[in-house]
């Protein structure tokens, strides 16, 4: 069944405030132990767990007045979201080098750079300057001590891009594997995507530069941590088709139990209703070695990928098996995670949510889930009988992917600062400076009794209060 749900009256967001205190303290209590996966001293992968829920339970309270530690000025641009392992926090920059800065003063235990990164000025276009190396956020394999990062590298004048495994002991190389497909031209190829673990194999996505010129097609890839031939599933492969990126603001593809991967496209080449659809515009769902076994497209993809609308959401897995999805529009679907049904077959939609793009990753508290919004995280509580999409709360703050840490909601704004937001209303509670970012997408992380946030060139800890 497909219905349009219109957007709440402001008499019953202000009701519905306390419905999602309610919810967020029932996910505290009962629905944290996927969230956590690796304790609550780890964040090892974008969002916390391969499932990108965005959730902590590990802290009362967060001190913004004063900040923990500031690391020292590092070498690159950073894009990604700080990861923390065995009491250190792990960090990629776009000058192609990866820090282990210790978790206890932000001092760098090891440095590794990687190669020469990629000069803007030899990309067809782009917003990242003025190189372009490290971009996605890196993952962590605990079992391995390993951490993985994909590196956009000038070799010989050309860029390459090389999935590369280093020891989160020392900094050494264990891997490198080239992973640009066979036939892409790699100078059109942009790495955007947080790396995920899935089954003993690496998985990540592949898009465009900012401003999709030239010629490229968004891939899906996985490598298997040990080294292996990349396996690649490709957006618009037909011949004369093109583009369908595969970015989701960062975040990182999904990965749910039984070990499928969830991802979202961007806009393809197709803007006629003549050819046959051609996986853009959309949620895939694959295996882990990329075999397609479902997907969702609106009704409207051909004029959405004329109009550049992107999906550019992580997909949302909910637990009662529903998916939520967003991007450009602005609109939010909801979908039935069995069966995804093609085109137009959605639950329910949700449109105007806000007056900006919805890109990056969400953070999800039982059937609430903080979307973001870079006008401002939006609130969206889904049910699922009768299927069913609703605005909570909407904020003019922030914008960055949010978390879920000591009961409030955070999010980093492009003015520097971070935010943390009630649950209920969305008003803001506390905040402190970052300094500059470099992005639209930075997102918090928290591990080893810290908030951590990357500004342009630093990693800025403040210190938390832990649960009892």
């Amino acid at each position: 069944m497909r219905n349009q749900i219109t957007q709440s009256t402001s008499i019953r967001m202000l009701i519905a405030g306390a419905a999602v205190l309610t919810s967020f303290l029932l996910g505290v209590t009962q629905g944290q132990a996927s969230a956590t996966s690796q304790g609550d001293t780890s964040w090892t992968v974008y969002h916390e767990d391969p499932s990108g829920t965005g959730v902590s339970s590990a802290m009362k309270s967060v001190v913004t007045a004063k900040r923990a530690w500031t690391s020292p000025v590092l070498s690159g641009e950073i894009y990604g979201e700080p990861l923390v392992y065995a009491g250190d926090v792990f960090v990629a920059t776009e000058n192609d080098t990866v820090y282990a800065l210790t978790s206890s003063r932000g001092s760098v235990v090891w440095s590794r750079h990687l190669a020469p990164a990629v000069p803007s000025s030899d990309l067809p276009c782009g917003n990242i300057s003025p190189s372009v190396g490290i971009t996605g956020t890196p993952v962590i394999d605990p079992s391995r001590d390993e951490i993985f990062v994909v590196a956009d590298e000038f070799v010989r004048g050309y860029p390459e891009h090389f999935l590369v495994g280093l020891s989160t002991k020392t900094g050494a190389i264990e891997l490198r594997e080239r992973v640009d497909p066979s036939g892409s031209v790699p100078q059109a190829l942009l790495q955007r995507t947080g790396l995920n673990l899935d089954g003993g194999r690496v998985v990540f996505g592949m898009g465009g530069n900012y401003g999709d010129c030239a010629t490229y097609r968004g891939r899906v890839i996985s490598v298997k941590e040990s080294g292996s031939r990349p396996a690649i599933f490709t957006v618009d492969n037909r011949a004369g088709d093109s583009q369908g990126a595969i970015w989701m603001g960062g975040a990182a593809p999904v990965v749910d139990a039984q070990g499928n991967v969830w991802v979202s496209v961007g806009n393809g080449s197709v803007h006629s209703s003549g050819p046959a659809y051609d996986d853009s515009d959309s949620v895939l769902e694959l295996t882990a070695t990329g075999r397609l076994k479902q997907y969702f497209a609106p009704s409207s993809w051909t004029s959405d990928n004329a109009k550049d609308l992107d999906m550019s959401t992580a997909p949302v897995l909910l637990a009662d098996g529903q998916v939520v999805l967003a991007g450009k529009s602005p609109v939010v679907y909801l979908l039935n995670g069995a069966h995804l049904g093609g085109t137009g077959a959605q639950e329910a939609s949700l449109s105007s949510v806000c007056s900006n793009d919805i890109d990056g990753g969400s953070a999800i508290v039982g059937m609430t889930i903080y979307l973001p919004c870079l006008d401002g995280p939006v609130a969206i509580h889904v049910t699922k009988s009768p299927a069913s999409l609703r605005v909570l709360w909407r904020t003019s703050v922030g914008g960055g992917p949010p978390v879920v840490a000591a009961g409030l909601v955070w999010t980093v704004g492009k003015n520097g600062v971070l935010y943390g937001l009630d649950a209920a209303t969305g008003q803001v509670r506390q905040q402190a400076s970052i300094g500059t970012v470099d992005n639209d997408f930075t997102t918090p992380s928290v591990g080893d009794g810290l908030m951590l946030v990357a500004s342009s060139s630093r990693v800025v800890a403040f210190r938390g209060l832990p649960n009892p």
